[in-house]
């Protein structure tokens, strides 16, 4: 399976220091002889749901096919954010191998699932807020200038959904329902693709998007009556 002597011998690196971080730090050892299927070595692959012989990254293809990070090459790129396709965070660190011939060959990677600690940071935050009941309050919201309206749309989605408080892999049905709400109360929903831009953020399909919009009018009704 180990097609790469130079590669082969990180695999024991790539154990110690899972067992070092625990099950929210993923390390995993990519072979880029095959591309395709590069992963030859992954340790708490739940973090990003891969497994061995899955393929290379998109970042990983382009710094191979540049021969280096950055305008120096730099084989090490270390604390960038990541985000898996279920909305965990996470902080990563890559290192680029490189054989005898100074080609790249393969990398280990490091993802550390920041979720549960940002969430607890957020709580801590809002927590420790105090009123100076001497001032006026402050609306909340910033506004913002830009001459492209998808810009806008993507701004009030993604306070929509920071403001749950959780990843959208752990949202339940009542809080997606505040995220549609919210953003239909920012007017959101006046730009055009605001329905499939939504849906495609917080993982549901158009048609369960206009049923929360329904389920928000037969709501609001109930609560004039």
């Amino acid at each position: 399976m180990y097609s790469n002597s130079e590669i082969k011998r990180y695999i024991p690196l790539v154990k110690m220091i899972s067992k070092m971080f625990g099950e929210k730090c993923e390390v995993v050892l990519h072979d880029f002889s095959n591309p395709q299927h590069s992963i030859i070595e992954i340790e708490n692959g739940n973090v990003t749901g891969r497994k061995i012989g899955d393929s290379i990254t998109d970042f990983a293809l382009s710094v191979l096919r540049k021969d280096g990070y950055g305008k120096k090459k730099e084989d090490t790129i270390v604390n960038y954010r990541t985000k898996t396709r279920d909305g965990k965070i996470l902080k990563s660190s890559t290192f680029f191998i490189r054989d005898n011939k100074k080609e790249i060959v393969g990398c280990m990677c490091i993802n550390f699932d920041l979720t549960e600690f940002l969430m607890l940071k957020k709580f801590i935050e809002e927590f420790c807020i105090n009123i100076d009941l001497g001032k006026e309050k402050i609306e909340e919201g910033v506004e913002v200038f830009t001459s492209d309206v998808n810009e806008i749309l993507n701004d009030i989605i993604k306070k929509a959904i920071y403001k749950i408080g959780k990843p959208i892999s752990l949202m339940k049905k009542s809080d997606k329902l505040r995220v549609v709400k919210t953003v239909d109360e920012k007017g959101g929903f006046l730009i055009k693709g605001a329905i499939d831009e939504l849906a495609s953020e917080i993982c549901v399909s158009r048609y369960t998007i206009y049923n929360y919009l329904d389920e928000l009018k037969i709501n609001k009704k109930k609560v004039m009556t």
